[in-house]
């Protein structure tokens, strides 16, 4: 059975580091973009609607990731204008993932704005761009939600060979692939293929011997599925070297905007434990005023701030090498990958501690369905499995950065 090809390498050989250095600070255009999503999600996604939407079989927001696609531009900010895209940057896509994971937000984003985005992007496939750019389809990457961008793994879909009367340029592909996010939504599926060589195949999710059963997740807002492919007509996207690129470019973007979906939870999460503290009162006092409690919300805070930081080294170091005129070819370099590893590892971590500080400081009505607190420890508990856990992230580090073992 072929295996993905792990990109890492030797680490005395690395890719080409990141050229150049950007700025980690939040710019205007940034701010005005955080100002629209922000505003847009308080209005089109309350806490009511997600908790409804939760509790039904199909839990995507179709309707708010339209808008979201066509008034805010989010489907094509990492997409060129010459595909019908925002031409935006890592930076940018930042800062909606933050406002996203702030709101708890159903949409298909991380898997298409970003995974199957950055894999098109990197397999030089233009065209499929400009379909994703206005958001009027949807792509996926047929990926477990749980895999890491540098892990080897068996292939689970096989590539079967074209039939007598099947169009020029196409194949046939059968297999499963288990717990994909953001797929049950996805027109455009982006299959990674056990071929000689490996190969990244396109299939469209009405062709006949697709199958999509939605899976009960942990986190209902990104809801998992398993994909179906019995005999589909499939065509080939890139192969070889390509190929493997293109995978290991969409689940290492989406591992690093997955960290700062982390970042803004666990930003939501200090926010609505202060505002609490502030106003519940026990013995006459303010909660907030106990010596306790401040410590441990000015720990927490300390840590947020760390998260922040190591997000955005990551969104930077990612959008410097997205930016190169050679990234089809050369991919991300060593220090986005090592930038990645840092902020999904640190990012995991914090996000779980903000959301269990949040359910513990609220007391009774923290462990409540109708509170929020309980799904922020969902999301959070779900995206530090996905796309890699942070002791993954962190043993990914180590390697990266040729840190000698215990005991060496």
């Amino acid at each position: 059975m072929s295996q993905l090809t792990d990109q890492r390498g030797d680490p005395g050989q690395q890719p080409q580091a990141s050229r150049t250095a950007g700025s980690l600070l939040y710019g205007e255009t940034e701010n005005e973009l955080r100002s629209a999503v922000r505003s847009l999600l308080d209005d089109k996604s309350p806490w009511p609607a997600v908790r409804a939407r939760m509790e039904s079989p199909y839990s995507y927001d179709t309707e708010l990731w339209h808008t979201l696609a066509a008034g805010v531009g989010a489907a094509g900010l990492l997409i060129g204008e010459q595909h019908g895209g925002a031409g935006g940057s890592f930076l940018e896509a930042a800062v909606v993932a933050e406002e996203l994971g702030r709101a708890l937000a159903a949409v298909p984003f991380l898997g298409s704005a970003v995974i199957a985005t950055a894999a098109l992007s990197a397999a030089g496939a233009g065209d499929l761009l400009a379909a994703l750019a206005g958001g009027e389809l949807t792509g996926t990457l047929a990926v477990p939600f749980a895999a890491a961008w540098s892990a080897r793994g068996d292939l689970t879909v096989r590539f079967d060979g074209p039939q007598p009367r099947d169009p020029a340029g196409t194949c046939r592909l059968t297999g499963t692939v288990s717990g994909v996010a953001d797929a049950l939504p996805a027109e455009l599926i982006l299959v990674p293929g056990d071929a000689v060589p490996f190969g990244l195949y396109l299939v469209r999710a009405g062709e006949h011997g697709v199958g999509k059963q939605p899976l009960t997740s942990l986190d209902m807002t990104r809801q998992l599925c398993d994909l179906h492919f019995d005999g589909v007509l499939a065509t080939q996207i890139a192969t070889g070297p390509t190929a493997e690129r293109a995978v290991a470019a969409g689940l290492l973007a989406g591992a690093g905007m997955l960290a700062a979906e982390q970042l803004g939870l666990a930003e939501r999460c200090l926010d609505m434990t202060v505002s609490y503290v502030k106003e519940r009162r026990q013995f006459a006092r303010q909660v907030g005023s106990f010596q306790a409690i401040k410590h441990r919300l000015a720990d927490l805070w300390v840590a947020v701030t760390q998260a922040r930081a190591a997000a955005r080294f990551a969104a930077n170091a990612l959008a410097v090498d997205y930016a190169a005129a050679d990234f089809g070819a050369a991919g991300f370099g060593a220090d986005a990958q090592i930038a990645v590893a840092l902020a999904k590892s640190t990012c995991s971590d914090v996000a779980l501690r903000a959301a269990q500080e949040t359910i513990q400081l609220h007391g009774g009505i923290g462990f409540t369905w109708e509170h929020p607190a309980h799904q922020y420890l969902k999301r959070a508990k779900a995206d530090s499995i996905g796309l890699g856990t942070a002791d993954a992230h962190r043993s990914e580090l180590a390697w990266l950065a040729d840190l000698p073992k215990a005991g060496d």
